[in-house]
């Protein structure tokens, strides 16, 4: 019996070692054959001639073709070889078809896109682009398509995690719809006005203005009293609510961006030098996928964004530009009033008229087909309208919906053929001509050239508002009353423009970019200017400067935010030990926020504690829960705390406390401190000097849609320690609302670039993951640790010098017409 049992156990053995073997066996086939070929020659249908795909030690391709066209064929070709998911993905997005793989928990983010009609509004912008610009669309779908068609190997991970088919070819209207997803990501400020609604029927409108402070030095903006005017508005309210939570999350909450330009004179090379962070949410792979693209009279290097076919950040032989987000207000919500005898017309300033209804069918994996009916009013479509018919309210319903106005949803959205137009461009003038085509996001963008220029455009679509209009976008208006129209929008020659200004320098960190002399509304809602203010103290620390002075600023992080807050945090009479410990620290600290330090992780945890104390039972739990972010509560704490306008009644408990009582602020600063420090303790131990803000404050850059799948996230989430906060130069913000990881990193300087214009070869670049999507690729995660240290790769567009230490060559030959 012991004889038989050895053998069986000494079979088992022999075949899990079998089994192990031939599992490892398969998962590195699997590797090498999911990873692109990078050396040889294939022949594909749709070239005109000959390109070469040189990819250098980084995974970055430098692309050499005959011709403009025949690049963004193989940008595509490289784009679908190392990003096919992000391809997928964002196309799916911009679509609404997102249930079709993922299944029922998608349909409700597939019918608030549906309703938005984003894919159905490209097809419209496509038919007014110039046949230029269509051409290369074409193109780059084509080298796309190219891939699919000529692919050996299986697909990424995600398609067999997920069971999705095979992709389906690209088409242009795939690019142009991905491009306004963006544009949704920088703009979304209609969530803001469904704040103040929300707010209006809870407090009076004076205390809104202090929760919603204007931008400092700026007078409170006047508006009528709305907060009578959604007094019935209760179930509509509900709905938006409910709409907000299953809309696509955009990147406005975290806004940030960093760009500057120098002249000559105040550089050391003489000529200028232009540094560019653009701060959006990490995920993985990042965003931007890096790429060269050279032909006969065009050569580009810079940031691509998988599925647009040009380079969106970066430089040429004469120019080289960057961009930060303006964030104009150019969405509006409109109460539409429904006709109580007809339900299929709503009331316009001319009387009653019909709603535009069309019918969406949502596929669903492994559901029955979910049928929605879309209504359109002249303001847009109805959102209210997108949630499923159980959660609506029958009887404000029946008498409101809400509409969404947003410049990116017009048939003449040009901004794909502008990006074209920057590649080419030789000079100030010919950028300002795509800049002209420019409609969404409107972006602050700085120019310069070789031979020493500098500028600053900002242009977009920005609706001009009626002098009678007595809301200013700030809220939710009546859509029946003319006077809240949109009169038409911002003339391109009026929009903020500087061309060689005589202070030799221009910044744009999303702060106020308009003095008050500028003639027309953008927005109330500029970022708090301490990155702005950082980086213009800076820059006036030397008189010339170089690309490694640039490089420091980019790493900066040093917050006026906690500067300006901490001598009335150090004002705190400590309650315990621990509490005294802390304030030690702090009463040493400049407000830096290094990795390896635990004052910045006391200081947000003290922050985050004495924000919910101060504000959440003015707001109660869903409010705060909704809108807990460092741009709507860094600002009115400041107030609360140096009592600006009798802002202290704010520490009042109101749930607790009679109307009479007097505030003490001071009580409230040393509970929330005790809060603070209990809950770091539970996370990070009781020794507070060891405690480290990059163990807090790491960087996730987050899969889609792998992040919410808690097994599969260890694998494709990328995360490293970081420096920085909301507020530094270097940005790092997390998310208040997070109490699993309240300070993790979500946020950030999603690429990195630096221009030298005396030799652009020398211009230096770096992105937050790595050039592959593809979770077994060596060039997944590559680049993450040295973004979060701040170095640099260099790419350069010289054949010679990408030749040395590349990875291979790979010739695409033509072999047929075009499909």
């Amino acid at each position: 019996m012991t004889k038989i049992i050895r053998k069986v156990a000494v079979g088992s053995i022999v075949l899990l070692a079998v089994l192990v073997v031939a599992s490892v066996a398969a998962a590195l086939w699997y590797r090498n054959q999911s990873l692109p070929s990078v050396d040889g020659k294939v022949t594909l249908t749709g070239l005109t001639a000959e390109v070469d795909i040189v990819r250098d030690a980084e995974g970055i391709p430098h692309i050499y073709a005959k011709s403009e066209n025949d690049a963004y064929f193989a940008l595509g070709y490289a784009h679908a070889q190392d990003r096919l998911w992000q391809l997928e993905i964002n196309r799916r997005i911009a679509a609404g078809r997102m249930a079709e793989i993922l299944g029922p928990n998608a349909v409700d983010t597939d019918r608030f896109l549906r309703t938005l009609g984003v894919r159905r509004n490209a097809e419209r912008i496509l038919a007014r682009l110039s046949p230029d610009t269509r051409a290369s669309l074409e193109a780059y779908a084509r080298g796309v398509n190219a891939w699919l068609a000529s692919r050996q190997g299986p697909l990424p991970p995600e398609f067999i995690l997920t069971g999705a088919p095979s992709p389906a070819p690209w088409q242009p209207v795939d690019s142009i719809g991905w491009q306004t997803m963006m544009a949704w990501d920088l703009g979304a400020n209609w969530t803001q006005e469904l704040l103040r609604m929300r707010l209006s029927q809870r407090m009076s409108l004076a205390r809104i203005n202090e929760f919603l402070p204007p931008y400092p030095g700026d007078a409170v903006m006047q508006t009528q009293d709305y907060t009578k005017l959604y007094q019935e508005l209760t179930g509509i309210t509900g709905q938006l609510v409910r709409i907000a939570a299953i809309a696509p999350p955009s990147y406005l909450e975290g806004m940030g961006s960093n760009n500057w330009v120098v002249s000559g004179a105040q550089s050391e090379t003489g000529k200028p030098l232009l540094a560019n962070d653009p701060h959006l949410s990490l995920s993985a792979p990042a965003l931007w996928y890096f790429a060269h693209l050279s032909a006969p009279g065009f050569n580009v290097i810079g940031a691509t964004l998988p599925g647009i076919p040009s380079v969106v950040l970066g430089r040429n032989d004469k120019i080289a530009w960057g961009f930060t987000n303006t964030a104009p207000d150019v969405q509006d919500l409109y109460i539409e009033r429904v006709s109580p005898d007809n339900g299929q017309q709503y009331q316009t300033p001319e009387g009653w008229t019909d709603f535009k209804v069309r019918i969406e069918t949502i596929k669903v994996k492994g559901k029955p087909d979910v049928t929605i009916e879309v209504k359109e009013t002249r303001h847009g479509p109805v959102i209210s309208g997108a949630l499923p018919i159980i959660d609506k309210t029958s009887l404000d319903s029946g008498k409101y919906v809400v509409a969404f106005a947003w410049t990116a949803l017009r048939d003449d959205d040009l901004t794909l053929q502008a990006g074209m137009k920057f590649n080419r461009a030789q000079n100030w003038a010919q950028f300002l001509e795509g800049a002209k085509d420019f409609s969404s996001p409107q972006q602050s963008m700085v120019y310069a050239d070789i031979d020493g220029n500098i500028g600053f455009i900002a242009p977009g679509r920005v609706p001009v508002r009626k002098p009678e209009n007595d809301l200013k976008g700030l809220a939710p208006a009546p859509g029946w009353d003319a006077r809240y129209d949109w009169a038409g929008f911002i003339p391109f020659d009026a929009l903020p423009r500087q061309f060689n200004p005589q202070q030799q320098r221009v910044m744009t960190a999303n702060h106020k970019i308009v003095g008050p002399d500028y003639e027309h509304f953008l927005t109330s809602e500029w970022a708090l200017p301490y990155r702005a203010n950082r980086i213009d103290m800076l820059l006036d620390a030397r008189p010339k400067h170089t690309i490694d002075s640039f490089a420091g600023i980019q790493n900066d992080a040093v917050s006026l935010a906690a500067q300006e807050i901490l001598p009335n945090l150090r004002k705190v009479n400590p309650q315990s030990g621990r509490a005294r410990d802390a304030l030690a620290l702090l009463g040493k600290w400049n407000g830096e926020m290094l990795i390896d330090r635990p004052e910045p992780l006391i200081y947000n945890a003290w922050m985050r504690e004495l924000s919910r104390s101060i504000f959440q039972d003015e707001l109660g739990e869903a409010l705060m829960r909704d809108y807990w972010e460092q741009r709507n509560v860094h600002q009115p704490t400041i107030d609360v705390l140096t009592n600006k306008n009798g802002s202290a009644r704010w520490c009042i408990d109101v749930s607790k406390a009679p109307a009479a009582t007097a505030p003490d602020c001071a009580s409230v600063l040393s509970m929330s401190l005790d809060a603070a420090l209990a809950d770091m303790s539970k996370r990070y131990g009781n020794d507070i000097a060891a405690w480290r803000w990059g163990d807090a404050h790491f960087a996730r850059s987050e899969h889609r849609p792998f992040g919410k799948v808690d097994i599969l996230a260890r694998f494709f989430d990328i995360r490293v320690p970081s420096s920085g906060d909301t507020f530094t130069v270097n940005v790092g913000r997390h998310s208040l609302r997070d109490d699993k990881e309240p300070f993790a990193n979500r946020h950030a300087p999603s690429l990195r670039a630096l221009y030298d214009l005396s030799n652009l070869e020398n211009s230096r670049f770096m992105h937050s993951t790595g050039q592959s999507g593809n979770v077994l690729s060596p060039f997944y995660r590559n680049f993450s640790q040295r973004w979060a240290d701040t170095e640099y790769v260099m790419m350069k567009t010289r054949r010679e010098e990408v030749e040395k230490g590349k990875l291979g060559t790979l010739t695409l030959m033509p072999g047929g017409a075009a499909q």
